[in-house]
């Protein structure tokens, strides 16, 4: 058998540290951080808890990234062709994205919110979570100025609360929560916001 090249090896690490985080992700979400250790993380995944620690050093290591990468991967669609500004078709795109990934990535954002909710928590990710939105905050603030808003600051900040608001009450009951609906309405209210302002 010849040795593995370098591709192989990396695709190895690849997919068992993907393995890890997935693995984490559901125990997270589903059991809580605190209640969750390395060792049921390690068990879980198949894996052995050396092993587990040659990818992430800590379990608040492993935490970060799973929600970092997930953050970074939802906020990076609000501007699709990278140049600063939000169109309303990236708009549309970026709400669109948002419910659809509400109900495809529940573990995830049933975590998300759970560590927001908890300052204890909060604050293992707190430069992270703050460098992610900071970015995603100032490009809606500058699409909702363009849109003629009085205050494109705090119609940012209600945007954000909105859509974080939806997401929770999604994730509590799902079942009594009409997705398609409520996307209908942020669309329609928020790009004629300055017809509204006048």
């Amino acid at each position: 058998m010849s040795p593995r090249t370098k591709e192989q090896y990396d695709s190895i690490r690849e997919s068992r540290k993907n393995l890890i985080m997935d693995t984490a992700l559901e125990l997270f979400a589903n059991n809580g951080y605190h209640a969750t250790s390395i060792s049921i993380i390690a068990q879980k995944a198949g894996i052995s808890k050396g092993l587990l620690y040659n990818y992430f050093k800590s379990k608040e290591k492993l935490l970060i990234e799973i929600l970092s990468s997930g953050l970074r991967e939802f906020t990076d669609e609000l501007d699709l062709d990278k140049d600063g500004v939000i169109t309303d078709e990236e708009f549309i795109h970026f709400i669109d994205l948002m419910f659809k990934t509400l109900k495809a990535k529940r573990d995830y954002w049933r975590l998300y919110f759970s560590v927001i909710l908890q300052p204890a928590v909060l604050v293992l990710i707190k430069d992270q979570y703050r460098s992610i939105l900071e970015t995603t905050l100032n490009m809606m603030e500058a699409y909702f100025r363009k849109k003629g808003n009085k205050n494109p600051r705090m119609q940012a900040l209600i945007f954000g609360s909105l859509l974080d608001g939806i997401g929770i009450n999604y994730i509590m009951d799902s079942a009594s929560f009409n997705l398609k609906e409520t996307k209908k309405i942020i669309i329609n209210n928020f790009l004629n916001l300055n017809k509204h302002e006048k």
